[in-house]
């Protein structure tokens, strides 16, 4: 992974929960997509994105985390977004839209829930 952000993965039951440290821009948007496809693979049901240790989200972060929703749907997958009221990112996930298309939870555990 870049300097900027590293991927932090557990696996809970049919979810992969991977955790987003750092900062996602258009530096390693691609990089970090392409490593949580590797993670995913076909087995889990849901991705759950702690996007809660996550300081920095810019337009090539959003748009990433707008791809992931679209594809793992069309794999009939899930995606969770975990964003902490009060975190970093919280308020770039609502100017952009974000939280409106995708399933957003203030923490991890109400995201596996949810995924099961």
């Amino acid at each position: 992974m870049t300097e900027l952000a590293r991927i932090v993965e557990d696996r809970r039951g049919p979810a992969l929960v991977a955790a987003l440290e750092g900062e996602v821009d258009a530096s390693n948007a691609r990089e970090i997509g392409a490593r949580l496809h590797v993670l995913l693979g076909n087995a889990a049901t849901a991705l759950v994105l702690d996007l809660s240790p996550t300081g920095y989200l810019d337009s090539a972060g959003i748009s990433l985390v707008f791809r992931l929703a679209e594809e793992l749907d069309a794999r009939q997958q899930r995606l969770l977004v975990v964003v902490p009221p009060g975190a970093p990112v919280a308020r770039t996930l609502q100017i952009t839209g974000l939280a409106g298309a995708v399933a957003v939870h203030a923490d991890v555990a109400s995201a596996v829930a949810a995924a099961a």
